[in-house]
């Protein structure tokens, strides 16, 4: 009698990453779901981002490199009366006191120019970027100086879906590394203030949009069948 190997499930998840919820908490959902089948996911999302997460199950966790470098997309909406430490919700709103008169739709929409394309970008304090083996998020919550270099970041397109002083939605696509709290920060600064994210949504990475992503819930976990497989051409 010929013995049957067993293959394991493996392929993708397009995940829509629900607010308050972390990446790798996320992860461990999935792996729940699965049985404890080799899971990771291709780009982090904030707790209080949501929207599209892919997490790679089983040998497609191979491929995560290749996921992670695709292009993303995203639609924030920044509050420029004000900043906070981490740059999002998660810290207290600090105020700032203007010394011009608020900008105009027209002043935004010519400040994003200077953001769009190649340009080095300084990835904020409450960040998961490595400093001497430490997360740079770790130095900042312990009160330490959090010294980082900037990083060149490309940004393909910028444009403002709305604006009524002083919250502006933008929508971003961008390759990875980018940072959209430090966009919010310097378009801020670069408007003669301040800013930070009320809300961060991923739309898509590569062809995967938030429409294919399916809901991450407690109560009713992915399972195998809902994997999809993962055409390495059409993700290019």
């Amino acid at each position: 009698m010929t013995q049957q190997t067993r293959i394991n499930p493996s392929g993708i998840l397009i995940i829509d990453k629900p607010l308050g919820v972390s990446s790798m908490r996320a992860v461990e959902m999935v792996r729940r779901g699965m049985g404890g089948l080799r899971t990771g996911h291709a780009g982090t999302l904030d707790p209080l981002a949501t929207g599209v997460l892919i997490i790679a199950v089983g040998s497609a966790t191979r491929s995560i490199n290749m996921l992670m470098d695709l292009e993303k997309q995203y639609e924030t909406t920044i509050d420029l009366s004000a900043t906070t430490p981490t740059l999002d919700s998660e810290s207290e709103r600090v105020e700032y006191v203007r010394t011009t008169p608020p900008p105009t739709a027209d002043q935004v929409t010519l400040t994003l120019k200077q953001f769009t394309g190649a340009y080095p970008q300084m990835p904020p304090a409450f960040s998961a970027k490595q400093i001497k083996g430490r997360r740079a998020y770790d130095i900042a919550r312990s009160g330490e100086q959090v010294v980082l270099a900037p990083r060149m970041v490309n940004v393909h397109a910028l444009s403002m879906l709305s604006f009524a002083w002083p919250i502006v939605r933008l929508a971003i696509r961008c390759d990875k590394g980018f940072y959209v709290r430090s966009l919010a920060h310097d378009l801020g600064v670069a408007l003669g203030g301040d800013g930070y994210c009320t809300a961060i949504r991923r739309t898509a990475i590569g062809p995967y949009t938030v429409e294919r992503a399916i809901e991450l819930k407690q109560e009713a976990l992915p399972n195998p069948s809902q994997l999809l497989a993962l055409p390495l051409a059409a993700a290019r």
